[in-house]
């Protein structure tokens, strides 16, 4: 039964500065502008916390919402997405989906971004409907072209791919959505990458018109506005936004736009949990929907950190684990960067050192196929060529970056991706902030590289978010200088395809999970920064 809102508040809620960027959300992963190292930035400054820079929220359309800071050519944000998976590295928490329904203009975008502005949560996606209209054939693009075509009825959608795309958001996996051309009646030939949504708000005038699309709703809002104000909304936005004429807009509302909603929407108020007359002027009706999200959200929290600290103890290295052989070399090494006494200059020399030989060692693990070349002397030679398409380095920003410098001297014209994951000191949670991958990165075997790994919770988030993107978990290769028994295990337990490689593994950590022996903090150490321990957070003694 549906729960009417009809009382008005006495003034609006407090809102945050929207801005407009459609060349990045939180949830692009693309490879564009902007490649470039982020050492400068997090070397001099904590950039990662809202106390230095105003929170912003865009509002774009099948956009992320979250805090963040912009720099030139780079997005970064202040408030990370908490762990969506468990300890078992499966996904246990779905992102929260609200399903907006009305008819034309009757005011649900303006309500879905008066409800992301009121939820103050990160990583929200608004996905609209009008993304998922069917591809017309050269008649229908006629008929289009003369107002005569039915955009209001439910054969003009594509539902197949809009549940399809709506359940795997919901399951947290990276997904494509379409771009509609609304001058042209067509979709554009670029689709926008969306990623990582703590909540999905789904708006359309047919968002209750399709059973199964009902089934991964999880809260129904109809927005009921007068027909006569929906008229002349629809007459500004057509004109204005589309290029329509007046005579073209009233005679597809007379025809097509007033039966379908007569039809096919207004009875679908019968399967709303509320219904919100006035739209996004309702600000009783609002502040109900987001108590009610906020109450679902608190629900679904889960904690990873403390259950990785707990298990697997007493357990034997697994065998996907590969540890570099303890030469007197590589072991002098070791005590060279171990050295609290160590200068800046070694301590970078001899860790470069180490991180090309981790390097060669994981490449042996890739697999290779018999190939046969001619020599200059017209002889041939059998061989062994990569078993694949590609190699892609991605680094656990920011000492996971330190190690990009050896993969690329060793693998020529490598493609390198980003993740950067801090831990929320409230709950002591990591949570993911920024993300950048190459495109087409499924395809690819994929080296993941962090500096160190204590409890293994900063590396258990990248692997999940790999393989939220289709990357295949046999890989996955984990490269770190220094881990602990416990990141190890905790690794090997969630993902026992991904193969766990290191120069070193110590067995003990800490009550502040700092690796014991251990090896400092080597971001600091490595940048020569001096930085708070509340600041970065993916580096050994500071993080996971």
């Amino acid at each position: 039964m549906a729960v009417t809102m009809s009382q008005a508040a006495a003034g609006p809620p407090p809102t945050e500065e929207a801005e407009e960027d459609e060349g990045r959300s939180a949830s692009r992963s693309d490879s564009a502008a902007g490649e470039g190292s982020l050492d400068d930035l997090l070397r001099h400054r904590c950039p990662l916390t809202p106390s230095l820079s105003p929170r912003k929220r865009t509002t774009s359309q099948s956009k992320t919402e979250p805090p963040l800071l912009r720099t030139n050519k780079r997005t970064i944000y202040t408030a990370g997405r908490p762990p969506w998976y468990n300890v078992t590295g499966t996904t246990f928490k779905e992102a929260f989906v609200i399903g907006l329904c009305g008819g034309s203009a009757s005011g649900k975008t303006t309500v879905a971004n008066k409800i992301i502005e009121a939820l103050d949560v990160p990583w929200v996606v608004l996905l609209s409907m009008d993304s998922f209209y069917k591809v017309l054939s050269k008649d229908e693009q006629e008929q289009a072209a003369r107002n005569e075509y039915n955009f209001d009825h439910p054969d003009a959608f594509d539902f197949e791919l809009l549940v399809n795309i709506l359940r795997k958001l919901k399951k947290g996996k990276s997904i494509k959505v379409p771009v509609y051309d609304f001058t042209t009646h067509s979709r554009r030939k670029e689709w926008k990458t969306v990623y990582g949504a703590n909540v999905v708000i789904f708006e359309g005038i047919l968002a209750f018109a399709n059973k199964e699309l009902l089934k991964l709703l999880d809260m129904k809002v109809f927005v009921d506005t007068d027909s006569d104000i929906r008229l002349v909304r629809r007459l500004k936005r057509d004109i204005t936004e589309r290029g329509r004429d007046i005579g073209g807009v009233i005679k597809q509302y007379n025809k097509f736009v007033k039966p379908a909603f007569e039809q096919y929407i207004e009875p679908t108020v019968q399967v709303a949990d509320i219904v919100v007359p006035r739209g996004g002027e309702n600000f009783v009706a609002l502040d109900l929907i987001v108590q009610h999200v906020h109450s679902q959200l608190e629900k679904r929290e889960i904690t990873v950190r403390s259950a990785l600290a707990s298990a697997h103890q007493g357990q034997p290295l697994p065998r996907t684990l590969s540890v570099l052989e303890s030469t007197p070399q590589v072991r002098g090494m070791h005590t060279i960067i171990r050295n609290k006494d160590t200068n800046r200059d070694e301590f970078i020399f001899y860790s470069k050192r180490l991180m090309r030989l981790l390097i060669e060692h994981a490449l042996s693990f890739l697999p290779l196929k018999p190939v046969s070349v001619e020599t200059p002397q017209g002889t041939v030679y059998v061989g062994k060529r990569l078993s694949g398409k590609r190699i892609t380095g991605v680094s656990i920003l920011r000492a996971g970056e330190t190690m990009e410098q050896a993969l690329m001297a060793v693998c020529k014209d490598i493609r390198l991706g980003k993740i950067l994951i801090q831990t929320n000191h409230q709950t002591g949670e990591p949570e993911l902030h920024y993300l950048r991958l190459p495109k087409d990165i499924s395809e690819d075997y994929v080296i993941l590289m962090d500096s160190t790994v204590s409890t293994g919770a900063a590396a258990l988030m990248a692997v999940r978010v790999l393989l939220d993107h289709d990357v295949q978990e046999d890989k996955i290769f984990l490269l770190s200088l220094l881990m602990a028994e416990m990141g190890v295990h905790s690794v090997a337990y969630a993902f026992p395809k991904v193969r766990i490689i290191t120069t070193a593994v110590d067995k003990k950590v800490n009550d502040k999970f700092h690796i014991i022996p251990g090896i400092g903090n080597f971001g600091d150490r490595y940048f020569g920064t001096d930085a708070p321990s509340d600041c970065y957070e993916s580096d050994e003694g500071m993080d996971f």
